[in-house]
């Protein structure tokens, strides 16, 4: 179980979580940089805002998102095999596909590609953290009022490729380093190959991973408000709200 810390008054709120492979959220959560400001009053919510529930409801989708990308064999099993090296290489990717016939081969390359996908993760993890901390929600009865990603959308439009142009240089020096032997090999035959370009191409699947994860579980969220047990979320999402 994780601690998800609420700044209110009420009692501390239990979530539970995938243990990320590097138990990289754990670290981010138990010092706190999750933690939200201190809520002001609104009648009726329990001495929450919108903008309060807004921000736990992001914080608590993007702790379950980043834990489910960052788990074990998570990452793979559910982003990276769809994306396929050809998209992530371009047209080389396409001949290498070709080219590489051995199926322990092919795995091989697709786990080192998924471990470098987990690195860029964990690095705009706490991009999205500290953006939903300080960001504002000047429309924020739209935002509860929208479609079943609506807070995701809006702070995805709000950051631009932020989290991208922080990915890319990461992911970049990780290929150019990477340790496995496998990744190298299948670099060094793509003749003429430019690691920055793969790695900006890489960077924004994984962008799209992220923030399709946080919108799926935004939307869980937002059917099941009272299962976060967190009073600001079920306050303004729950059956007995009048938004």
């Amino acid at each position: 179980m994780t601690e998800f810390t609420n700044t209110s008054n009420a009692d501390p709120i239990l979530i539970t979580s995938s243990v990320g492979r590097r138990g990289f959220l754990g670290g981010i959560i138990a010092t706190g940089a999750l933690a939200l400001p201190g809520c002001t009053s609104l009648g009726g919510l329990g001495g929450f805002t919108l903008t309060d529930a807004i921000r736990e409801m992001l914080l608590l989708s993007s702790d379950r998102a980043f834990a489910r990308l960052t788990a074990d064999g998570g990452y793979w099993d559910d982003q990276v095999e769809r994306v396929g090296l050809g998209r992530i290489m371009g047209t080389r990717g396409d001949v290498l596909s070709r080219i590489l016939t051995s199926g322990l081969f092919k795995n091989q390359l697709q786990n080192a590609f998924a471990d470098i996908a987990i690195e860029g993760a964990e690095r705009a993890a706490p991009l999205v953290a500290d953006t939903v901390r300080t960001i504002g929600f000047a429309n924020a009865v739209d935002l509860v009022r929208g479609g079943p990603s609506a807070a995701t959308s809006f702070l995805r439009g709000s950051m631009g490729r932020s989290l991208v142009e922080v990915m890319v240089p990461e992911l970049g020096q990780a290929m150019r380093v990477a340790r496995d032997p496998v990744l190298g090999q299948a670099l060094g035959a793509l003749t003429g190959v430019d690691v920055g370009s793969i790695a900006a191409n890489f960077a924004g699947e994984i962008d799209n991973s992220i923030w399709n994860e946080m919108g799926r579980e935004e939307a869980l969220i937002r059917a099941n408000p009272e299962a976060t047990r967190n009073p600001a979320i079920i306050g303004v999402f729950g059956t007995a709200a009048r938004f």
